[in-house]
């Protein structure tokens, strides 16, 4: 005996309205895979990063979308924005990640809403604990300044991993300076504040985990 089934629709072989709004998105999903927007770098976009055989959701920090090579991001649930993304991004890790170190060759093009089906969101996944970037988090940077404003940057420490790690430094750094104000730099005024890591100067900055900020600051002045 042969069977023969076939799908509910209005008529033999049509498919229902559900699964055509679904081959729908799935063809939406292919077009933007294959011909995705481009990204331009400096731009306060979000952009689609591969994480694995996954998309993801980034936001682009300003500031740090400018190199050709690497910039900071952090990943975000695809419905961000919304009170229900913002819970699933909970469970699943997104908020968890803070700023992270991306090659902009992992990049495929901006955000698209195409992209969410293949988020980890979408498949209900944790975010895995490597997601194939560093950290690139937060900086100290010590600063002489004129009173009439111009002047230089001294130091950069960074990146710290946490905030509260840079503003713990830059307020040793500080009391540091308080001391010798009158010594420090005739004429300047000279403060440490807590700043977003520039990704693309990192060469520039010192390795707060391997020098003591406040032994480099004295023997720097």
């Amino acid at each position: 005996m042969i069977r023969r089934f076939r799908r509910c629709g209005h008529a033999p072989g049509a498919l229902t309205p559900e699964d055509q709004a679904a081959v729908d998105q799935f063809r939406t999903m292919l077009t933007a895979v294959r011909d995705p927007q481009p990204w331009t770098p400096g731009h306060s976009q979000d952009v689609a990063v591969r994480v694995g055989p996954f998309i993801e959701r980034a936001h682009t920090r300003p500031g740090d979308n400018h190199g050709t090579e690497t910039i900071a991001v952090t990943l975000v649930h695809p419905d961000t924005g919304h009170a229900e993304g913002y819970l699933h991004g909970r469970q699943l890790g997104y908020t968890d990640r803070g700023w992270l170190r991306c090659e902009t060759t992992a990049i495929l093009g901006m955000w698209q809403p195409a992209y969410a089906m293949l988020t980890h969101a979408a498949a209900n996944l944790p975010l895995p604990d490597d997601v194939g970037m560093a950290p690139a988090h937060y900086g100290v940077h010590v600063e002489a300044r004129k009173p009439d404003g111009t002047g230089y940057t001294l130091l950069r420490f960074g990146p710290y991993t946490q905030t509260w790690l840079a503003s713990r430094d830059a307020d040793r750094l500080n009391t540091e300076l308080e001391g010798r104000a009158a010594t420090a730099l005739p004429g300047f005024t000279v403060t440490a504040t807590s700043a977003p890591f520039d990704v693309s100067g990192h060469e520039d900055y010192s390795d707060p985990y391997e020098n003591d900020a406040v032994a480099l600051l004295a023997a720097t002045i």
